[in-house]
Order: C-alpha cells, then structure tokens, then sequence
C-alpha cells in the first residue's frame, strides 16, 4: 500500500480524489495549503503527492520547490485549463506529470499508478555508464565525473531509456508513450525534461554534444 499525500484547498476535490486512489488501493493523507502539506510530508515521507498548483498562502509551485530541495518524492500536478506557464515551470521544478482541471478522477488515478509503476519497477538494467556519466539503475544514482547529479525520477528514467538506446532518434511521441506510459499528453513535457537533462549532464546545455536534436523528428542520445 503507497502512502499518497493529495493537496488542494476544494473540499470536494480533495474528497474525489481520495475515494479514487483508496479504490485503487493507497493510503491517502490530505492536506488543504501548503504549509500542512510540507509538514506532513517531512513528517510521513509519502511515497507521491498530488498537487494543486493554486493554494493559499505557500502555492504550489513553491510547494515543489521545497520538496524538491530535501527528496526526489515523485509529484503528480493538478493545473487549471489556462495555466500553460505554471504547468511548465512545475515540470522544470521537477514535477513528473500533470493532469489539467477539470479531469477525470479515474484518468488521475491511472497516471499516479502510472508514476508510481515507474519509480518502484524492477530495473532492466543493473548499471548504465557513458564517458563520465555513470548510471547506478538498481539504487537509481547517477554520478558525472564522480559526483552525483540531482534528477528527479522522471529524469532518471528518461536518461536510462536514453542511454540503453544510443544512436536512435525517438520523437517526442515515442518518448511519451516509452518514458511516460502516455498513450496521449502534451509533448512540452518531453521538451522541458530534455532540457533539464541537457543542463545537468552536458558541459554546454545551449550546444548539446550528448542529447541531439533531430530536427522535424525529435532527439536522439549521442554517447561521448
């Protein structure tokens, strides 16, 4: 049973939620702001968060900015319809996927298991290593020239998948349905990931010499 910690201020959403992902078979902690939401997680430890975007007091992008500063804690965001920007700039914070209000409650559910798939799945590779970039799949580390770099679990898995498949070019379909398990979704999401990537593993981030971009098709991993 994961423990999942769901932070929105709409009671009714909040409840929704929770009714879902019981059904689906987690341990749900709620919390309506920020500042309880950070506490409890701290405190708890969860093993995912939902996340509303627009809270009160401490919203929801500092909310991932926090956590993302003490734990890799996968985060799964709710964002209105409009907020375009904000859905970007949580996904550069490290947030692993979205879902856009108003949604689906089960389709919400199906991604948290989705992540959830993902970040706790038996790896198919024991060690994964490129020049200086070392891979540690099994205790998901991954070190450049010997020291350790910072990803998220969307990051990590996105730079396996790179690193088990160079010299392939993947458009950003391919990457969502392969990476993600999306069979649909924004492809943004993929460009922001490979940016942060891009400016943790590559010695100029604005002239990538590891992950190219193919243009008219998507991006394919070079190794060193």
């Amino acid at each position: 049973m994961r423990k999942i910690l769901v932070v929105d201020d709409d009671l009714t959403v909040r409840d929704v939620v929770r009714r879902y992902l019981e059904l689906a078979g987690h341990q749900v902690a709620l919390a309506d702001n920020g500042e309880d939401a950070l506490a409890w997680a701290a405190e708890h430890k969860p093993d995912l968060v939902v996340l509303d975007l627009m809270l009160p007091g401490i919203d929801g992008l500092e909310v991932c900015r926090r956590l993302r500063a003490t734990s890799e804690v996968p985060v799964v965001m709710l964002t209105a319809l409009g907020e375009e920007e904000n859905r970007i700039a949580g996904l550069q914070l490290g947030a692993d996927d979205y879902v856009t209000k108003p949604f689906s409650p089960r389709e919400l559910a199906l991604r948290v298991s989705s992540v959830l798939r993902r970040t706790t799945a038996p790896p198919t590779f024991d060690e994964l290593a490129d020049g200086d970039l070392r891979l540690d799949v099994t205790a998901r580390r991954a070190t450049r020239g010997g020291t350790e770099l910072s990803l998220t679990a969307r990051e990590f898995d996105l730079l396996v998948f790179f690193l088990a498949h160079p010299g392939s070019a993947f458009t950003r379909e391919q990457l969502l349905e392969k990476v993600w398990g999306w069979d649909f979704g924004d492809q943004s999401t993929v460009t922001v990931h490979v940016r942060r990537l891009r400016e943790k593993i590559e010695t100029t981030p604005a002239k990538p010499t590891r992950i190219a971009t193919v243009w008219g098709v998507g991006y394919r991993y070079d190794r060193a």
